[in-house]
């Protein structure tokens, strides 16, 4: 199918980005990599009258550290530069591996964190381990700007907090030196696959004590969701293969998966109970402990 007309906007400035879009409401749709938004266009599936492109914003670009704030993510960093970042190599090796589990190696090209973030697929492979860090959102808009946690960016699948003239900026991860993280995900082919049950933790242990843990599950629930009760059981204690055995199980039973082709209820939950146990123990090996 021919992809319907529309107007190409190319604004020099994040703020002009944002009054366009405020401009011309459900009429416009941001354009970064295109991976996705496209392929939708030439499916039939979104016909907006205007495409408002971010290739000129280069405030958008790259992967940083800052002191005091930690790793900053643009927008436009596409999944190969996350994934090869010497930054997050050193720092935050969990989310390189995250985007090296996505798609093939021309769609992480193209395809954009930004993007990956605001289609808000309850599969993806970044919100997870993004939000077992911690990561906030930087969200401007034509007149202000704010600063939330990734972990309230989603509201369901396809939706977010984005509010009419809003970009999606950059994603903070903060300073967490004595923290170590993992991602996991199980998906029906051995490369590029969409997961069937990603898990995300991080545990931070000092003393030999579990001083923070976050557990996130994704593919199980209409948002990445935090495993809190699973969390509860090893957050203040002294980690033992019992406990991480019980926080698989309460992981499991606080999922709300869904059956479909590639899994159902009970099996979604199972892989959750195994996967949450994988992921706890790399992430404690991650973290030195």
């Amino acid at each position: 199918m021919i992809i319907p007309e529309f107007e190409y906007l190319s604004p020099p400035s994040l703020q002009e980005a944002c009054a366009l879009l405020a401009r011309y409401g459900d009429s416009a749709k941001v354009l970064a990599g295109g991976s996705d938004l496209l392929v939708k266009m030439k499916d039939g599936l979104m016909k907006p009258a205007y495409l408002v492109s971010l290739k000129s914003l280069d405030s958008l670009k790259g992967i940083r550290y800052e002191t005091g704030r930690g790793v900053i993510i643009g927008a436009r960093a596409t999944h190969n530069e996350v994934m090869n970042s010497s930054i997050l190599q050193e720092k935050y090796r969990s989310v390189c591996e995250a985007a090296h589990s996505m798609a093939a190696d021309q769609i992480r090209n193209i395809g954009t964190v930004g993007g990956n973030l605001v289609n808000a697929v309850p599969s993806a492979d970044l919100p997870p381990i993004l939000i077992a860090l911690d990561a906030r959102a930087r969200i401007v808009g034509s007149s202000q700007e704010r600063t939330i946690p990734l972990e309230d960016f989603f509201l369901g699948p396809g939706k977010t907090v984005l509010e009419n003239g809003e970009i999606l900026a950059e994603i903070i991860i903060p300073d967490q030196p004595t923290t170590g993280s993992n991602y996991i995900k199980f998906g029906l082919r051995r490369a590029g696959a969409l997961a069937v049950v990603g898990v995300a933790s991080s545990v931070t242990i000092s003393d030999g004590i579990c001083q923070g843990v976050r557990i996130v599950l994704g593919a199980v629930a209409p948002t990445p969701m935090r495993a809190l009760k699973a969390e509860k059981v090893l957050r203040g204690k002294k980690l033992s293969q019992e406990l991480i055995d019980e926080a698989g199980r309460g992981a499991a039973a606080e999922s709300k998966p869904i059956s479909d082709l590639r899994g159902s209820i009970e099996y979604r939950r199972n892989l959750v109970n195994v996967l949450t146990k994988r992921s706890l123990k790399a992430a404690i090996e991650k973290g030195h402990v």
